[in-house]
């Protein structure tokens, strides 16, 4: 019982403190997270990280706290995804609360706004450090066919103007497709 109580507590803290200090939305923290659940604390492997921020990524909700539910849930169960989420959803909502009391002091600090605006840059840099990030691991995983599918979904979004959700269900498709035959090509050659 007492591994559970320092499991549920790790899971509580590693997620609060993540979300405490992550500015710039859900991306950022998929990055902090891979950090400290794969790298720090072993608990994840890199390739479990990615599915679980494409999940999170498809999923309505906020990435941040979709992928919180799906680490806290592989590592505990619900109880471990309820935790997870608790500590993900306080900070941001203790913030609000203070910003809120004192937004009238907040509103016209021009040191408030400068910080602010280079905030802006710094989030910025972290965004597309994890888009690089996972965009290696996932090209490394299963090359072609990921660099094709972003290809494909960053043309028919940018240049051709199609709806988000064809996109995704064309993917999902064409994902689980690519499933099925690489396992049957894998099964043939044993």
């Amino acid at each position: 019982m007492e591994d559970r109580k320092h499991l549920y507590w790790k899971l509580f803290t590693s997620t609060f403190v993540l979300s405490a200090f992550t500015f710039g939305g859900g991306f950022v923290i998929i990055s902090l997270m891979k950090n400290k659940f794969v790298d720090e604390l072993g608990w994840l492997e890199e390739n479990e990280i990615l599915d679980y921020t494409t999940i999170a990524q498809s999923t309505p909700g906020a990435v941040a706290i979709n992928a919180s539910i799906l680490v806290g849930y592989r590592m505990a169960g619900w109880v471990g995804a309820a935790i997870t989420v608790l500590g993900t959803i306080l900070p941001p909502f203790i913030v609000i609360s203070v910003i809120s009391f004192f937004y009238e002091a907040f509103r016209d600090n021009l040191v408030v706004a400068a910080i602010l605006k280079a905030m802006q840059a710094g989030v910025a840099a972290v965004i597309i450090d994890v888009v690089l990030d996972l965009a290696h691991n996932a090209l490394s995983f299963q090359r072609s066919f990921s660099l094709l599918t972003m290809i494909f979904a960053f043309i028919a979004v940018y240049f051709l103007d199609i709806n988000i959700i064809y996109i995704i269900f064309i993917c999902a498709i064409a994902g689980m497709a690519f499933y099925y035959w690489r396992k049957n090509k894998e099964e043939v050659q044993k």
